[in-house]
């Protein structure tokens, strides 16, 4: 019997903690359903200092849903969500299900080639978007698509004030689109006839494309058992009751927005705090004015709430349940944010493919540093799930040797939309490759040491891209930092950083070079360093190292 087969990280659990769990519902629908009955006064939705409760968006998206099947949307249909953190995302969300559809869920950051290509594979029949975007991006797409259903709201809707954050934002009717609050309005009282039938745990409750930081993007289809699992995951793991409240610190479009903020709360019964989009002043203003207990995002979110103006100002005792996946955590961020707000936070893991986590920090207990990489644990594998770590040929390896982690579980997608070849290869049989790199210590603590990709090859030694950053986050003046290889005519490659600086700090290329080489291997440490005032991210917050490779090629 392997070490797998033992899974030696059960012993970490919690005290009490169960290792399996049963699932509750056959969707996040079904829960959502009971507790706007048993509680339809209690706050859903805090979209700045306006709520909305579970019984009012239950009405609103009972509404939406017999409009959408007025205007012939039905059971499998998909609909884009195209939309920033608002109360619009939520309604549509539930309102698509209740007609028996599929959501997919779209960065509002893509623009006309990209929400193309989106539309397009997932044969979206309806979208719903902001005015603005309507104008900027999506009228000039919609008609290559198939879209049929256009629905634009605006930002400003469901506000009984106007924040300062969207003090700019104006009103733009468009009458080729549908406006959504009026057809809500028209279809008050209304819902979906009984002949619709009920979606199942096997049937598609999102297509979430995975965000491209190595190639084209891929529609993962995660199922409404794959949505429960995982938001049942974040409840019992974290201890979230109805008494606690979230922060949408992640965007609702990205897989951890979506389990680890929307469905968590549809599930627990507890409010959700929204904030538009994320601004780390903003951020902390909310968590603190509505007491936030818990959220979860990534990384470079709570190094820019540490780096805020604000940051000395405000009180977030509350916020005491923390989590953060998405991209590697330097530990001394972890203990700068426990130095200034008190409270710990829990690394994560998991991908869009695994519905957000496959690893958790068990609450309670500190991630453990592994001596030889520096990474910080990500956790062990979360409830009813078995991760290998494994080599090229598809070996387990022992502990403590590196691998790329193979993941199966209920969390884990079926497959890629309408991609049966790019299925088979990431997923034979059901076990996921993730293309993260890593290793499981004899404790089974698991440690994430890079994107298999983004090795460097430095004179034939390898170089993990994280193990640079880690030791360039010990430096005070370093706010973020990213690291890839570039072409060299001596070594074949050679390390390459790129840094941003904290307010009010200065560093030189040589003086950083210098602490580097003080901690690290001869061949490991940079030889360039390159200054920037922003890293290039996806929306979710992962650093785009390929558009860094790209910049740091010699141009022909």
């Amino acid at each position: 019997m392997s070490a797998y087969d033992e899974r030696p990280w059960l012993g970490l659990y919690a005290e009490g903690r169960p290792h399996e769990l049963e699932f509750e519902h056959e969707s996040i629908l079904a829960a959502f359903g009971r507790t706007a009955a048993s509680h339809p006064d209690k706050p859903a939705i805090v979209y700045f200092d306006t709520a909305i409760s579970f019984g009012e968006l239950d009405s609103l998206s009972d509404a939406l849903a017999a409009g959408l099947l007025e205007h012939g949307f039905s059971r499998g249909d998909r609909l884009g969500i195209y939309l920033q953190n608002v109360p619009q995302f939520a309604i549509s969300m539930l309102a698509t299900w209740k007609a028996g559809g599929i959501i997919v869920s779209i960065s509002p950051m893509l623009k006309h080639k990209e929400l193309s290509a989106q539309l397009a594979d997932s044969g979206a029949s309806a979208l719903v978007t902001f005015e603005s975007l309507w104008d900027e991006v999506a009228r000039g797409v919609v008609g290559e698509t198939g879209v049929r259903i256009a629905i634009t709201t605006s930002e400003l809707d469901f506000l009984d004030q106007t924040p300062p954050l969207l003090a700019g934002s104006t009103r733009n009717r468009d009458g080729d689109t549908l406006d959504l609050v009026e057809l809500i309005e028209a279809h008050r009282g209304s819902g979906p006839p009984d002949e619709v039938v009920p979606v199942t745990a096997e049937d598609v409750a999102f297509l979430t494309y995975t965000s491209g930081t190595t190639g084209p993007s891929k529609g993962a289809m995660n199922s409404h058992g794959n949505v429960v699992f995982n938001s049942q995951t974040y409840r019992e793991w974290i201890g979230l009751t109805e008494d606690d409240v979230v922060f949408g610190t992640a965007p609702l479009f990205h897989i951890t927005g979506l389990i680890g903020h929307l469905t968590v709360a549809m599930l627990v019964g507890m409010p959700l705090v929204l904030g538009y989009r994320f601004d780390p002043d903003v951020a902390l203003e909310l968590i603190e004015r509505h007491g936030a207990t818990f959220t979860v995002g990534a990384i470079t979110a709570f190094i820019s709430m540490l780096n805020a103006s604000s940051a000395d100002e405000r009180d977030l005792s509350k916020l005491t349940k923390i989590a953060s996946g998405g991209a590697p955590i330097a530990p001394a961020t972890v203990e700068a944010w426990e130095q200034k707000f008190g409270a710990y936070i829990h690394n994560i893991y998991g991908l869009t493919e695994t519905t957000s986590p496959s690893h958790c920090v068990p609450f309670g207990k500190r991630a453990p540093v592994d001596p030889d990489s520096g990474a910080l644990s990500v956790g062990v594998p979360v409830f009813d799930t078995l991760v290998r770590v494994v080599d090229d040929d598809g070996n387990d390896v022992p502990a403590g040797q590196i691998g790329e982690f193979v993941t199966s579980g209920p969390q884990v997608v079926s497959g890629y939309w309408n991609k049966p070849d790019e299925t088979e290869h990431a997923i034979p049989g059901g076990e996921l490759h993730t293309g993260d790199v890593g290793l499981m210590d004899e404790l089974g603590w698991f440690y994430l040491v890079d994107r298999k990709k983004d090795q460097i090859n430095v004179s034939g030694y390898k170089v993990w891209p994280r193990d640079v950053e880690d030791a360039l986050y010990g430096h005070g003046a370093v706010r973020e930092v990213a690291v890839v290889g570039v072409p060299d005519d001596y070594r074949g490659e050679t390390v390459k950083a790129f840094v941003s600086l904290r307010p009010g700090e200065s560093a030189t290329a040589e003086e950083l070079i210098a602490y580097c080489r003080e901690r690290m291997a001869a061949y490991k440490y940079p030889r360039q360093i390159e200054f920037v005032d922003e890293l290039p991210k996806t929306a979710s917050g992962k650093v785009l190292r390929r558009e860094l490779r790209d910049r740091a090629r010699p141009q022909s």
